[in-house]
């Protein structure tokens, strides 16, 4: 078994070196070639004074030199920090800074996005240990790129034409990558994965997930910088399989690549199963594919119809992602579940009343606890933070609400934040949403929960289609019929658009600012019945 990223690249190179890698604008990326090229860049960043423990933060699309900076990384004993490329000055200030990255490599054209003006709104003194930025570009003019905020910008194909370095300094304990939370309320904790638990997830994916198929084929339609797209290029590398490269996700493209490379598996967040199935018209679209990670509710059975097994999943950036799988066999509804079994042998999964700290029994709600393989070796720099995340016997305790069906076995529910308790019982707003996005005149919904005098009521945010009216005693009727007169929203507000944060796997709605907005609009003692409320900014 691997134990190193060295290792989990370079135990490709013997059997089939020569083989596809990586397949990124038509190009194909041999693994002795991807070999190659990390180990050049780990000579031009150890030129650079990169060394172990140094952070490098790689501010990159999905391009085959984030992979290599990667493994140049591991090859060093350095540890990559994955910055999102959506993400702007405040944010590059806040976690290139607090990361203390030394070097950060970026492209500065990509997508005709100023990156290099993003950095030049960076206060210079908050990037206190950045020395060098590094410009990568695919541009075959030789562009000299000036000092940005006064650090001197190195081209990153002069570090490709450098002599390859053989020493490797990777270790199984060292630490490898930083993922941000994407927190909505608070500054972003840096979540630090060492090189044994990324190899050994990335060998367990590649087996549960068939990866290692001899005709796999995995085509990368999420980001590199989150867990989700991460686990998917570490599985595929581990099996020994190609990975199919988009820099972002484009449906035309994708439908392309889906039908040259025969792919197999591919991941899908947001809205990507729709535009897919929409650019495709045809009955059964694509043959080749065997599974889609990722589901919404409601989603997975018209999917199927249509050719496409989705599968759902569940992954946090403490414990990646793909940490669980449910069957094939298993019916739309229960697929598209966020959960299943645990993919490692010997993984264990609990629920714990969060108000007692009792373990419950199988099927009763409360927070879910993991002790995975796959699991973060702390808050880099805050010890209190992950003291505080981590039970006396080494469970994680996730922040969310599910229940088990066996000891190796789980659904997720939701956030526990998120969860309402209304007349008494705990609901999941998810199920109030459910029925709300069936509706006519609705395009999407967020539920919250506002204390008042009378307990909790629910407040519904909704957007509706365009040039539609409708009215508000329907839209509580519409509810009661399909839902507990209980969970019926007291109060649906129209608003334009959710409040978000950018994440890797798809912008996650920021309620905490819904039900501040609610609080705003709303009196403490309005219990009257469903209002719609418009104009909300």
């Amino acid at each position: 078994m691997p134990l190193t990223l060295t290792d989990l690249l370079t135990r490709q190179l013997e059997p089939q070196g020569a083989a596809t890698a990586l397949v990124y604008q038509d190009a194909c990326v041999s693994y002795s070639e991807l070999d190659n090229e990390s180990r050049r860049v780990a000579r031009g960043l150890a030129q650079l004074g990169i060394g172990e423990g140094d952070r490098v933060a790689l501010w990159l699309p999905n391009v085959p030199a984030w992979l290599a900076c990667f493994f140049a990384c591991a090859r060093l004993g350095a540890i990559v920090v994955a910055v999102n490329t959506r993400f702007r000055s405040g944010e590059i200030a806040d976690i290139v800074g607090r990361s203390a990255a030394k070097a950060l490599v970026f492209w500065p054209d990509f997508r005709d996005i100023d990156f290099a003006g993003v950095l030049s709104e960076v206060q210079p003194d908050a990037l206190h240990a950045l020395h060098t930025l590094i410009a990568y570009d695919e541009s075959p003019a030789e562009i000299a790129r000036p000092a940005i905020i006064g650090r001197p910008v190195v081209r990153y194909r002069d570090l490709t034409s450098l002599p390859a370095l053989d020493n490797d300094n990777a270790r199984a304990g060292a630490g490898c990558i930083i993922f941000t939370t994407s927190g909505t309320t608070r500054a972003p904790k840096f979540v630090l994965h060492d090189q044994a638990s990324i190899t050994r997830h990335a060998r367990d994916m590649a087996k549960a997930f068939a990866f290692d198929a001899a005709d796999a084929a995995i085509l990368l339609t999420v980001p590199l910088c989150g867990v989700l797209g991460f686990c998917n290029a570490t599985a595929a590398l581990a099996a020994g399989r190609p990975l199919i490269m988009l820099p972002t996700f484009n449906a035309h493209a994708a439908v392309k690549a889906i039908r040259a490379h025969r792919i197999t598996h591919l991941s899908a967040v947001s809205d990507i199963v729709a535009k897919l199935l929409a650019a495709a018209p045809e009955a059964i679209p694509f043959p080749s594919l065997r599974m889609v990670i990722g589901a919404r509710s409601g989603q997975a059975a018209p999917a199927q119809a249509r050719g496409l097994m989705l599968m759902g999943v569940y992954g946090m950036s403490e414990v990646q992602a793909m940490i669980s799988l449910h069957k094939l066999t298993d019916a739309p509804e229960q697929r598209e579940l966020g959960g299943g079994k645990l993919i490692a042998p010997e993984a264990r999964v609990r629920a714990r009343n969060p108000s007692t700290g009792e373990i419950l029994a199988h099927g009763t709600s409360g927070e879910l606890e993991f002790l995975v393989p796959s699991a973060m070796a702390g808050y880099f720099g805050d010890a209190a933070a992950t003291d505080a995340v981590l039970t006396s016997d080494g469970y994680l305790k996730s922040g969310d609400l599910g229940y088990t069906t066996a000891d190796n076995a789980f659904i997720f529910q939701s956030r526990i934040g998120d969860v309402l308790r209304l007349a008494g019982f705990l609901v999941n707003p998810l199920e109030i949403e459910a029925v709300l996005d069936t509706h006519p005149a609705l395009r999407a919904s967020q539920v919250v929960g506002i204390d008042g005098p009378h307990g909790t009521r629910a407040v519904a945010f909704v957007i509706a289609e365009p040039d539609v009216t409708f009215d508000a005693a329907e839209i509580a009727a519409y509810c009661a019929r399909r839902i507990a007169k209980f969970k019926v929203p007291e109060h649906v507000i129209v608003i334009d658009a959710f409040p978000i944060t950018p994440s890797a796997n798809g912008n996650k709605v920021q309620k905490a600012k819904l039900r501040e907005l609610a609080h705003a609009m709303l009196t403490a003692d309005g219990r009257a019945a469903t209002t719609i409320v418009s104009g909300a900014p």
